[in-house]
């Protein structure tokens, strides 16, 4: 049954924002926005190329009545806004708050008394009241908690993750007084049910718990990296040595890797940036972070090192990577690593192709002006000399290596995806981090 007291309202429809106006849409009346005509029109037909909502939900979700649309006065009749745009960083790795700006001028701007605007979008403590609600009182001319009021509740869906799932993460909730906060809580239990609700005390509380939960599994990362860097210097498999780790009760289940994306590789920065303001200099973070970014270029010597003592002219030789998206199982190119593992062994050799059919070539084009394949057929080369695992889709283990392998050719396998065994029986050498 259709809760008729909320009409929710939903800005940006990205990979956060979309599945949980589809889980809302079960339970309330809704409506969206998102300024990306492509995006709009791609929804309107039914298709989700985030890759997370199957088009049968998609469908019920239309057929509901629920009205897609890239103008805000769509929103009009709601009482409650739910904010999910990207928080990027800029090029100089510092946060560039201006979709969330954007977003909360369009917001006002169908803002109405006793309306409340609720944040999911990553920022750093205290972000929401001091960037965001100033934005929404300039633009709707109305008093912050007294003519509308705010809430936050971080977005935590894992794309690409068929097992946890926004029906089954626990949601973290908070609210600008203590009447809202309930208001904020009861609307997603609405749809989640009270087991999978945490309230918070402020919206600070609720904002530090997403940014800082990103920054430790950042630092974990750049923990086990540095591990490999040390372990592959002394001719030991840092996988074999997790897997020994994992074995006991309490071991932490990290790999080494790339780490991009809009989260972890992202939300420390804008820690990093809050910390700074109020004097305090945050060293682990700041260490984290650039050993994770070390790691491209790293992998990328790594390859060529095991290259050199195999060929005669590295210039030809002839490397394939797979996955270009900027983890397993998602179809997300954005700030993906693996353009800059690419980029780094451009310098050795022109010969790199990339095979991932989850990701839009179109948008990786767009974005970083390469050309990803995505299906084998279409590689230039049939042959390699090295075989880079960069994003370990599920897919990939059914490919037949060894007929996409030199005689001398080899694979390395970044998080140990592969059965070495299984390869090593079809006389497949394989290299790990």
């Amino acid at each position: 049954m259709i809760d008729k007291r909320h009409k929710v309202g939903f800005i940006g429809l990205g990979y956060a924002g979309f599945p949980m106006m589809c889980l809302f849409s079960s339970k309330y009346e809704t409506a969206g926005f998102d300024l990306s005509f492509r995006r709009v029109t791609e929804l309107q037909s039914g298709i989700d190329h985030c890759g997370d909502v199957p088009e049968e939900d998609i469908q019920k979700m239309l057929d509901s009545g629920t009205v897609i649309s890239n103008e805000i006065k769509a929103l009009k009749d709601c009482n409650i806004f739910i904010v999910t745009v990207p928080t990027p960083v800029d090029k100089n790795n510092e946060p560039d708050m201006s979709y969330l700006v954007s977003a909360s001028r369009e917001a006002g701007s169908v803002l109405k008394k006793g309306d409340i605007v609720i944040y999911e979008s990553t920022v750093y403590p205290g972000a929401t009241e001091e960037v965001c609600v100033p934005v929404l009182e300039e633009t709707s001319g109305l008093k912050y908690n007294k003519d509308f009021f705010v809430g936050y509740s971080p977005e935590r869906i894992n794309p690409g993750d068929r097992e946890h799932t926004p029906q089954n993460v626990v949601k973290v909730t908070s609210g600008s007084t203590k009447q809202t906060a309930q208001i904020v809580k009861d609307l997603y239990a609405g749809v989640l049910g009270e087991e999978y609700l945490h309230s918070v005390s402020s919206i600070k509380v609720a904002e530090a718990c997403k940014i800082v939960e990103n920054t430790q599994r950042d630092i974990n990362i750049a923990f086990i990296n540095e591990i490999a860097k040390i372990l592959n210097a002394m001719d030991i498999d840092t996988n074999e040595v997790v897997d020994a780790m994992d074995t006991k009760w309490n071991a932490l289940k990290f790999r080494p890797g790339l780490v991009g994306g809009h989260c972890i590789g992202v939300d420390p920065y804008y820690l990093i940036e809050k910390a700074n303001s109020i004097g305090i200099e945050p060293k682990l973070i700041k260490t984290g972070r650039k050993i994770n970014i070390s790691m491209s270029e790293y992998i990328a010597t790594k390859v060529t090192e095991n290259l050199k003592g195999r060929l005669k002219n590295l210039k030809n030789a002839k490397i394939l990577l797979l996955g270009f998206a900027f983890k397993e199982n998602c179809p997300d190119v954005r700030n993906t690593k693996v353009y800059d593992v690419y980029r780094a062994l451009k310098r050795a050799t022109a010969n790199i192709e990339i095979y991932d059919p989850m990701v839009d070539n179109e948008l990786a084009h767009d974005l970083y002006g390469i050309n990803v394949k995505t299906n084998l057929h279409q590689l230039s080369h049939k042959r390699f000399d090295a075989i880079v695992v960069c994003v370990p889709h599920a897919f990939f283990q059914d490919i037949d290596f060894k007929h996409l392998l030199n005689n001398r050719g080899f694979i390395f396998d970044l998080k140990g995806a592969f059965n070495n065994e299984i390869l090593k029986k079809k006389e497949i050498e394989v290299k790990t981090l």
